[in-house]
């Protein structure tokens, strides 16, 4: 009689959850940009480009520079992302999700060492927007090839539009409600307490905790959905 092997995809947190942290994250790395370096987004990019046509247009307070910075540098993570993607996204999804997760890891983290060595700077701002974008850019192209409904860790235009209209007030189900209402308030939780850590203790604190969260889920996350 033959043992049953455990399934490796299986071992860890689910990636649900997962990426309902992820969200928290990019709570966090919206509020460092967009509080702390100048009105950029360096997770929603949907933002971002609304940003820059504010700056295109002269409105005050907005930056060309910075905006593009974001944009051009997530481009870049999303296309290595999606090399890393075609290269081991046929193998073990754990060992896919943890490798990237790793590399967001230390990319905020590079940036969180920036922000606390050299505050205040403008090399500083647009390393942060670089790195940050990077990671978030990286992030997201794996996100979106893992492929979890209603999970995109940065972006709830859809998912707020699929909590209304699938709800039994349009007609639907809800069945995947809790899904997309967590997604939702992670948002919130996230971008509050990063808003709450950049106003009270720079933009470091915040970065550092990112860094901290990505690099545990690197560790912990499983295969599977």
């Amino acid at each position: 009689m033959t043992t049953p092997t455990a399934d490796p995809e299986g071992r860890g947190v689910r990636l649900v959850a997962v990426l309902l942290v992820l969200t928290v994250v990019s709570g966090l790395i919206d509020a460092v940009s967009y509080l702390g370096l100048g009105r950029v987004f360096t997770a929603n990019m949907t933002g971002n480009v609304v940003v820059l046509g504010f700056a295109a247009a002269g409105a005050p307070g907005f930056s060309v520079p910075g905006t593009a910075t974001s944009l051009v540098c997530f481009l870049l993570g999303a296309v290595v992302g999606g090399r890393a993607a075609a290269r081991y996204g046929r193998g073990p999804r754990r060992r896919w999700a943890r490798l990237i997760l790793a590399a967001e890891a230390l990319l905020v983290g590079v940036a969180a060492a920036v922000g606390f060595g050299w505050p205040g700077t403008t090399g500083t701002r647009y390393a942060l927007i670089a790195l940050t974008a990077f990671a978030m850019g990286l992030r997201n192209a794996t996100v979106r090839r893992l492929g979890v409904p209603d999970l995109t860790t940065t972006v709830l235009t859809m998912t707020l539009t699929g909590l209304a209209a699938d709800s039994r007030l349009g007609a639907g189900t809800g069945r995947r409600s809790p899904r997309r209402t967590a997604s939702v308030v992670a948002m919130v939780v996230g971008a509050a307490l990063g808003a709450w850590l950049v106003l009270h203790h720079g933009l470091g604190v915040p970065l550092l905790v990112a860094a901290a969260a990505a690099g545990v889920l690197a560790v912990v996350a499983s295969g599977r959905e």
